[in-house]
């Protein structure tokens, strides 16, 4: 009897322990999304090849994603400001490798269009050159399916060359279904061209079934310099630019405050929505900034309908900032320049 109770108690505890194991080391489906902290600009872009030693700092904010275990979830359920998400919401149904991938083509979008932008506004010389469009997908009924891959660039359509990507849409969206059409790209540093056929896209367009993005480059002669490695997305675009454009001109915005924010920047200036925006205002939070930038644009009217109680960027923020009980003040802004407008006035 001693024998059996002893062989119960070994086995459970045997379970236990791979129970625990499991829970911990087993990726599920899902990923989970936490505040993924704050970091001063100063520590991966330089101006001019000059140090910027001003006081206070502007500063970008990061979600952590990562894959979720049994453990995370339970974590997530137990903690605010834990997120869990499938794979598909994630990465678009992108493998990681891909995804992470697509985060670096928007990181250096991101990028370039801040350099442009603060250059503009300080009044520097400065052209945003445009080098085609980025492949990020390639549709399932797509004549270029196999063809065109991740990371490739199309340079232009039937031997013509675009200014934007939005040129590029328009010109396939004009021609007829079933229509040849020969696409110029470059791929692994080679130029290439593949012939395919125009088909009709899910939003009832005509077009070649690939999702893409601007690749572009600046061209100015004053040298600005990124070291993200690491580091993916475009949410980081509007604190670039505040950061830049601030080491360009003969005036101190920050004024030695700590400045936080979040949101794209567009090549007309205008600061697009993010996704995370309360865990971004927690990691502001957590640095003691005292100014956190939030996008403030409409909801867009699809979303309305899937989902009526949908928040602007700006409201999510203030209720994070609210449930922190922070002294963090939550400025709304549509464009750079509100932002540096506030920056000037306060």
């Amino acid at each position: 009897m001693k024998t059996i109770k002893q062989f119960k108690w070994w086995f459970v505890t045997l379970f236990t322990v791979l129970f625990m194991i499991g829970a911990v080391a087993i990726p599920l489906p899902y990923y989970m999304e936490t505040p993924g902290g704050a970091y001063d600009i100063r520590s991966v872009l330089t101006v001019n090849e000059t140090d910027d030693n001003d006081e206070g700092s502007y500063n970008f904010v990061a979600v952590t994603v990562s894959r979720a275990s049994l453990a995370q979830i339970i974590y997530s359920w137990l903690t605010p400001f834990a997120d869990i998400t499938s794979i598909e919401e994630t990465t678009g149904g992108y493998s990681q490798e891909d995804y992470w991938r697509i985060n670096q083509f928007y990181m250096e979008t991101s990028q370039n269009s801040a350099i442009y932008q603060a250059l503009k506004l300080a009044g520097k010389e400065a052209k945003l050159d445009y080098q085609g469009v980025y492949v990020l997908s390639v549709s399932e009924d797509s004549t270029f399916k196999n063809v065109l891959n991740l990371a490739d660039t199309v340079t232009g359509v039937n031997g013509k060359s675009f200014e934007s990507s939005q040129d590029l849409i328009n010109y396939v969206g004009g021609l007829s279904i079933g229509d040849d059409v020969t696409v110029q790209y470059t791929s692994n540093g080679n130029e290439e061209s593949a012939t395919g056929k125009i088909i009709k896209l899910e939003n009832g367009k005509n077009g070649i079934g690939i999702g893409l993005v601007d690749h572009t480059e600046v061209n100015t002669e004053i040298p600005v310099t990124f070291n993200t490695e690491g580091v993916g997305g475009p949410s980081a675009g509007l604190m670039f630019t505040l950061d830049i454009y601030d080491q360009l001109i003969d005036e101190d915005l920050r004024k030695g405050r700590i400045i936080a924010g979040t949101g794209t920047i567009e090549q007309d200036g205008s600061v697009g929505d993010i996704g995370g925006i309360d865990k971004k205002v927690v990691s502001a939070d957590e640095i003691g900034a005292s100014i956190f930038f939030a996008p403030n644009n409409p909801v867009p009217d699809e979303l309305k309908k899937i989902n009526p109680d949908a928040k602007t960027n700006y409201e999510e923020a203030l209720e994070a900032a609210k449930a922190l009980k922070t002294d963090m003040t939550i400025v709304p802004v549509k464009t750079v320049e509100e932002a540096i407008a506030y920056l000037r006035e306060h």
